[in-house]
């Protein structure tokens, strides 16, 4: 089985936000106590009375906040620079992410628009395994949200009556929702999220161009980052920049400032 641990960053209420972006990181089954582990090392570097208790976020390690209060920032920015070489190193780990213009897609809700794509791309990597000869089923893990409620009927639905693209045929059951405190994993899709908040927003490629190699792609086609925006609007993203995989009918994969 591969899981998929997925957080969000950007807030569908807020009008600050622009985009919502959902990130994650796909694993196999044995894979998260050897990734858990290596973020328990990183931490005793920062917090070495209790490694396990400090938590990794994005926002908190960027902008010293929390336990992070006091850890000169130049340290911050290194610690979060290793902990992403962990995922760009490992041949045992895809990244999944969805970037959406909440203008673009609106009335459509953007935080399901999202997870529809995120879901479904994971989805096509396991369709993908199947057809190699390594069939595998899939488990999508969430941070707990306020939106655990409509993301489990959501996946509930593409499965039954199917998506925009077809049916989500290799997941093994709804969405799992977790607390961030209790594992790691679900801590390494936030800092995901943030990287790719930083590149979006700040126009910042320093966090983001250490990880982009491991985003999803077969055959010179990345899958596993998008960004949806109104087509009229031109973009030079990573994601843009690339020979563009599936999207929506009336949206194509570029920015809004």
């Amino acid at each position: 089985m591969h899981l998929l641990y997925l957080d969000d960053s950007g807030s569908v209420g807020n009008a600050a936000d622009k985009h919502v972006i959902l990130a994650s990181l796909a694993v196999f089954e044995r894979q998260p106590h050897w990734f858990s582990q290596r973020l328990d090392e990183i931490a005793e570097k920062v917090w070495p009375a209790a490694p396990k208790d400090l938590e990794f976020r994005g926002a908190d390690i960027f902008g010293g906040k929390k336990q992070w209060r006091g850890v000169p920032k130049d340290v911050r920015f290194e610690i979060y620079q290793e902990v992403l070489t962990v995922l760009a190193t490992s041949r045992h780990v895809r990244l999944f992410g969805a970037v959406v213009h909440k203008a673009s897609v609106s009335p459509n809700e953007p935080m399901e628009y999202a997870f529809e794509q995120v879901s479904s791309r994971f989805d096509m990597f396991l369709g993908r395994l199947h057809r190699n000869n390594d069939t595998q089923r899939g488990l999508i893990v969430l941070d707990d949200s306020s939106y655990e409620t409509s993301l489990q009927s959501l996946a509930r639905e593409f499965r039954t009556q199917g998506h925009r693209w077809g049916k989500l045929h290799n997941l093994s059951d709804v969405p799992l929702f977790v607390n961030s405190k209790a594992t790691r994993m679900i801590q390494f899709a936030d800092l995901i999220a943030y990287a790719l908040r930083r590149y979006y927003y700040n126009g910042e490629a320093r966090l983001f161009d250490i990880m982009s190699n491991r985003f999803d792609a077969e055959g010179g086609v990345l899958h596993g980052l998008v960004h949806c925006v109104d087509p009229t609007v031109g973009c030079n993203c990573h994601a843009c920049r690339q020979k563009p995989s599936r999207t929506p009918i009336g949206l194509s994969p570029q920015i809004v400032p």
